[in-house]
């Protein structure tokens, strides 16, 4: 390791927001500050919803120009989605939102080729409607896709758009569900008996590995003098963040929140079984040969969507109404795909309420309370069942990610879960993006010691469980039952 402060580049990119954010790394020292931040709005026109990439793409520009030299960039998004590229190099169209609707029934196309139970035992990849195979069997019949000579996913075609190389990064990969995660390489067999051509990608690249350097024509936009290299990162943003939890061994469950909460542990091998299929779990491809073994639970989003249709009342103000609201006086199952599609959230949560037999919320502070106690049961479950699936017991839950800056929603973790729960990093994928450069350009050791490095460095708020679990208990019963 080389000595003195090196600063890195981090775009990551949210599911309503991106941000290019600057970590300057010393051998005992880590920062970050932000240099750009800006909105990420999918745009609904005639064929379904898609995502403005070229927006992003700009903002992403923009950030660099405000970032200033740097020794490195990496960027980091959500996952699943991609663009089609024609024998040119163009982009065919913008990526379609996994939110749109192109998905529905195709499971069961898929199913009746592999069925699901096989497709599990081979790709280790919970069901969920929008896997890449599933939006790549919908679109495979349509014009775009006869054109296509290549597919990026999302972060890949944005360092390609920076240095014109290509490659498909393995963490990212591995959401697709035509990855192995024994072998860490593409499932050939469940591509060909689905029809998907896995030439269509681009080499597979890993946590580290050199991406190209920023174009001429991206250095005099932003301002930057060359050679200024890309370096893959854990380019699927829950990577990045795992690599941030500030855990010094391995007794350990996180919770990544925002969009999503993506709850879980970090193993060094894929559960493959049939009741971790059952259950929902998912096997995702970390650093280091690690695992990511987590379940995605619905997450912030159904805050966001509420606070959005009562037209964006300020968030403290909810969360201390929320506060004074009887506990667990209504919940809904936070898993729940029908809670996926935009609109009507407060409605809806109530229509669930209504249908399980329990109280309906009707105040703002009673509606965000049911979603709290939802998010925190919702935890419980998975951090749980995590641990009796892969027979790995923890002591400690790692909370990073946005809702770090929740304080009730943490509480009530550490509540429901029964354990103490570790906030913070807040800003756990840019700070992992950043580590994983620093760490390809010499400046910090292994997953461990960038650990290390983050306990000391980071701000950490520690909430321990209050009394004991049985009002969840029998919340969660109430919820099996209704």
């Amino acid at each position: 390791m080389s000595g003195g402060v090196k600063a890195y580049a981090a775009v990551d990119l949210g599911a309503s927001s991106g941000r290019v954010m600057v970590g300057r790394v010393g051998p005992d020292s880590l920062e970050l500050t932000e240099a750009h931040r800006f909105a990420n709005r999918p745009v609904r026109v005639p064929e379904g919803l898609r995502w403005d990439v070229l927006g992003l793409y700009a903002g992403v520009l923009d950030g660099l120009r405000v970032a200033g030299q740097v020794d490195s960039v990496g960027i980091d998004s959500w996952a699943v989605d991609y663009g089609l590229l024609d024998a040119d190099g163009a982009l065919l169209g913008n990526p379609v939102h996994y939110r749109d609707a192109r998905t529905e029934g195709v499971a069961e196309q898929v199913w009746a080729r592999v069925p699901a139970a096989e497709l599990y035992a081979r790709t280790g990849l919970q069901y969920a409607p929008f896997n890449t195979l599933y939006q790549l069997v919908a679109a495979r019949s349509g014009a775009q896709f006869a054109h296509a000579e290549r597919l990026l996913l999302v972060p890949d075609l944005l360092s390609y758009w920076l240095t014109g190389e290509q490659g498909t990064e393995l963490t990212n990969a591995s959401t697709t569900q035509l990855i192995d995660p024994r072998t860490r390489k593409w499932s050939y067999e469940v591509a060909d008996r689905v029809g998907i051509d896995l030439g269509l990608f681009a080499p597979l690249r890993r946590p580290g590995d050199p991406a190209g350097v920023l174009r001429p024509e991206v250095l005099e936009e932003t301002g930057l003098t060359g050679p200024v290299p890309v370096t893959a990162v854990g380019s699927h943003d829950t990577a990045s963040a795992v690599a941030a939890v500030p855990a010094l061994g391995e007794r350990f469950a996180y919770i990544c929140t925002g969009t999503w909460s993506l709850a879980g542990l970090e193993l060094s091998a894929p559960v493959l079984t049939e009741e971790s299929r059952a259950a929902n779990f998912t096997n995702e491809l970390g650093l280091d040969g690690t695992v990511r073994y987590l379940r995605n639970i619905m997450g912030l989003w159904l805050l966001q969507e509420c606070v959005r249709a009562w037209g964006d009342p300020e968030l403290d103000g909810l969360l201390r109404e929320a506060a004074g609201v009887a506990a667990l006086r209504s919940v809904v199952d936070a898993g729940d795909a029908g809670f996926l599609a935009p609109g009507r959230m407060p409605e809806r949560i109530g229509e669930a309420c209504r249908a399980s037999g329990q109280p309906v919320p009707r105040t703002l502070g009673e509606i965000t309370r049911c979603i709290l106690d939802s998010l925190a049961l919702a935890h419980r479950r998975a951090v749980a069942d995590a641990q009796r699936l892969a027979g790995h017991p923890v002591d400690t839950v790692y909370v990073v990610g946005g809702g770090t800056r929740n304080a009730l929603l943490c509480q009530l973790t550490a509540d429901a879960c029964g354990l103490p729960v570790v906030a913070g990093p807040a800003e756990a994928a840019a700070l992992g993006n950043v580590l994983v450069q620093a760490r390809a350009h010499g400046a910090v050791g292994d997953l461990a010691d960038m650990r290390r490095l983050l306990t000391r460095t980071q701000p950490l708020t520690r909430y321990a469980p209050r009394g004991d679990t049985a009002g969840w208990e029998a919340a969660e019963a109430r919820l099996a039952t209704g």
